[in-house]
């Protein structure tokens, strides 16, 4: 088995691309190309590298007629992997730019539903010249473009950063630097994200008062102003959850990074409790809303579920952290 041949099967045994690779070894990906189909080979150092990240000999690397792999003695299995500064800087900025298009994502499906009561509503009452059957035609066909459109970002963004994946499952090593840089960069986004997370918290709590507003309208007028009310309050909340979402993505970044909070190594080791729980809890209070608001034609009062589930979710997150710290 010649040394190009070697690379490949140690590399996919780790589950690599080239540019994994590449990036583990701080060279490009057409190095890494160039070494595995054998139209080049990498100086010493590279293979001093490449030896210890696979855990094997130099000797299995670069003799052909050893077939079998030989592991180093101090180090049976692969090393951790490291994070260079460029790395580390390249992520926060993916990060950043996510932040961004999360947050959008998610204020497009909060807000995809407003065209739902407020067109079948307007129509219901004679404010448009169209039958309720066809506004609901035409809000549904709205809904399900913002929810699309929504999903795409989701999709796009996770692929964006699918090489640094492992940074929330795997424990890793970091470049002299990089704990520095990330930790200045956290400290500055603290201060940064300070305002915008007190006005976020402000905008949601007075979001209903629209709403409580629309309750006590009457007169002809009185059910439609109900409405636009209920539209206004869930365009403040989304507004809110934009500026905590924008927020919390890049303050999740620096956590990985520093292997801090819910991505320390205890947790990635024993395992998260609460990524899987988070995921159930917000499935289950999505479809709690849906239900209630479809089949009872709720929608002027099933939107306090969110809120509700916001408090408990806090209370349910608190206490597995409390959980987590003790054991």
């Amino acid at each position: 088995m010649i040394f190009a041949d070697k690379i490949i099967s140690l590399r996919k045994k780790m589950g690599w691309s080239q540019e994994e690779l590449a990036h583990q070894l701080n060279v490009s990906r057409q190095a890494v190309s160039k070494w595995e189909s054998a139209q080049s080979v990498p100086d010493l150092e590279r293979v001093l590298q490449l030896s210890q990240l696979f855990g094997v000999t130099t000797d299995y690397l670069l003799k052909d007629d050893m077939e079998t792999e030989v592991y180093t003695k101090e180090e049976a299995a692969p090393s951790m992997r490291k994070v260079t500064l460029s790395q580390a800087n390249e992520y926060l900025q993916l990060r950043k730019g996510a932040a961004v298009r999360i947050a959008i994502a998610t204020l497009l499906c909060i807000v995809a539903v407003i065209p739902l009561f407020l067109l079948t509503g307007a129509a219901e009452f004679n404010y448009l010249s169209m039958q309720p059957e066809t506004a609901v035609v035409v809000s549904l066909a709205l809904l399900l473009v913002m929810v699309a459109a929504a999903v795409g970002m989701f999709i796009y963004t996770g692929h964006q950063v699918k090489p640094y994946a492992f940074l929330e499952k795997e424990p890793f090593e970091t470049e002299y630097g990089v704990r520095g840089m990330v930790q200045e960069k956290q400290k500055a986004l603290r201060k940064k994200s300070l305002p915008l997370v007190v006005t976020a918290c402000c905008i949601l709590i007075l979001s209903p008062i629209p709403l409580f507003i629309g309750a006590f309208s009457k007169g002809e007028n009185g059910n439609m102003l109900t409405l636009l009310c209920l539209g206004i309050t869930m365009l403040l909340a989304a507004v809110g959850v934009f500026l905590l979402i924008y927020t919390g993505v890049q303050a999740a970044a620096a956590e990985k990074l520093l292997e801090e909070g819910e991505y320390s190594r205890k947790n990635k080791q024993n395992g998260n409790p609460a990524g899987a729980i988070s995921t159930c809890y917000w499935l289950i209070v999505t479809a709690v809303f849906l239900l209630w608001s479809f089949l009872g034609n709720a929608w002027d009062i099933s939107w306090l579920v969110w809120p509700v589930a916001g408090v408990l979710y806090a209370g349910i997150m608190a206490i597995i952290s409390i959980r987590s710290g003790k054991e």
